[in-house]
């Protein structure tokens, strides 16, 4: 295990656990996007995932795309300036500050993560454009009111101001005595109107049991996995206007003309995304 330096010029950090011998979500996403940031334990739990899912690579990659398509339009057509990223992954290019500082080089983006990996490699790669800034941030999600209060949170972000909230594809990975709406609602509860929560989110409304199986394997591992319907879905959106398409499958919220020919059935990405605003 090795020691980072501290980025932000604090205190040197403890020797971090990247708990390699089991699978973690954000890694074995890395394995399906064909990323390099993963150990066999992940690699294992992508091909279990493959067996019980076989378009499991095409999910991950519709995910991303839907995450590239909505920071765009919140930056270029929405004027967000401001962007909390809960659940970033390991880095992968493009990653959400360069979609939005291409537009907005201005723009401010905190990354939170709970993973030492991420944290290491966020550190590393999410490098921001001159004119804006780029932050890294350890929180659980579970405890939204420290990722709201975190120092490095308020030094980068003015919460009087608009800020696009991303969750994509976390919630439903949040232990089971976790309240993914309560965290929503208090997220979302400290920004001001103009603000956007865009999210995305597993469901076994088409493929219940493949879906099963995936969370089974899973759970089997430590790791919980709960998918929704699409009214669950919704109620993420409760008090806020969804932009339209509204809440629907990944692929089909404004789908560029190359996916538009290239997307399949709902069946085939079991994962619903949406964007709303808060007015």
């Amino acid at each position: 295990m090795a020691v980072p330096e501290d980025w932000m010029g604090a205190r040197p950090q403890q020797p971090i656990d990247l708990h390699t011998d089991r699978p973690h979500a954000a890694r074995v996403y890395d394995v399906l996007l064909g990323g390099k940031t993963n150990y066999p334990a992940d690699r294992e739990a992508a091909e279990q995932t493959l067996a019980a899912l076989p378009n499991a690579g095409a999910i991950a990659r519709q995910n991303r795309a839907f995450m590239q398509r909505a920071a765009h339009h919140l930056a270029a057509e929405a004027g967000i300036r401001q962007f909390l990223d809960i659940g970033t992954g390991i880095p992968t290019s493009p990653n959400l500050h360069e979609i939005v500082q291409e537009s907005a080089p201005q723009a401010r983006v905190v990354y939170a993560d709970n993973d030492p990996i991420v944290l290491a490699h966020s550190r590393a790669l999410h490098t921001s454009h001159p004119q804006g800034r780029t932050a890294y941030i350890e929180a659980d999600l579970c405890r939204p009111r420290e990722i709201l209060h975190n120092p490095t949170l308020r030094q980068t972000l003015d919460l009087s101001q608009p800020v696009a909230l991303t969750l994509i594809a976390v919630l439903h990975w949040l232990p089971a005595d976790c309240d993914p709406y309560a965290v929503v609602r208090e997220l979302m509860g400290e920004f001001p109107a103009g603000s956007f929560l865009a999210l995305t989110y597993v469901t076994a409304d088409f493929e219940p049991q493949a879906l099963q199986e995936v969370s089974d394997n899973f759970e089997a591992k430590g790791s919980h996995v709960n998918a929704r319907s699409k009214d669950e879905v919704l109620r993420f959106f409760d008090g806020l206007d969804l932009v339209d398409p509204g809440l629907t499958v990944v692929h089909r919220w404004r789908p560029d003309a190359v996916e538009v020919g290239a997307a399949g059935s709902d069946a085939d990405i079991p994962l619903y995304a949406g964007l709303g605003r808060k007015s």
